[in-house]
């Protein structure tokens, strides 16, 4: 049986989501940055919101635990906001707490529909230095 895909937002620290993205990681989800990434790029105190878009099965490999692929908004250490991909196990989704208002997640989804990609800033800040950014494997699935 499918979990129902959740229509809300959840709001996580930068711990919770390293730990989300090591989970994801272990089971060798299609859609993550990699931890250390994360971790280099992440602003240590800052709030990230996850939002389920879709709920994904590997039917190609049937022993990988059912996800959800949520849209996550980052907040990097130079204080701006850009748009990730994470698969999630609903079970993890689930023990996140309920801790925003109808008012704050129409906002953060107002916010994820305008933010810049990780690939799109990657690009940007290749740009303005001259040189390629260089390449975060996993970040070939994370929209662009």
């Amino acid at each position: 049986m499918t979990s129902p895909l959740p229509r809300t937002v959840r709001a996580v620290d930068t711990t919770s989501l390293l730990d989300l993205a090591q989970e994801a990681a272990l089971h060798g989800f299609s859609r993550r940055l990699p931890v250390d990434w994360l971790r280099d790029h992440l602003a240590a105190e800052a709030t990230h919101y996850l939002l389920p878009t879709l709920v994904h099965r590997l039917a190609h490999r049937p022993e990988t635990p059912l996800q959800w692929r949520c849209q996550q908004l980052l907040t990097v250490s130079t204080g701006e906001q850009i748009l990730g991909l994470l698969d999630v196990m609903p079970g993890a989704f689930n023990k996140l707490p309920e801790t925003l208002d109808t008012a704050s997640k129409d906002d953060i989804v107002s916010r994820i529909e305008r933010a810049v990609s990780v690939r799109e800033r990657k690009e940007r800040m290749g740009a303005n230095t001259g040189s390629r950014p260089p390449t975060v494997a996993a970040s070939a699935g994370q929209p662009g």
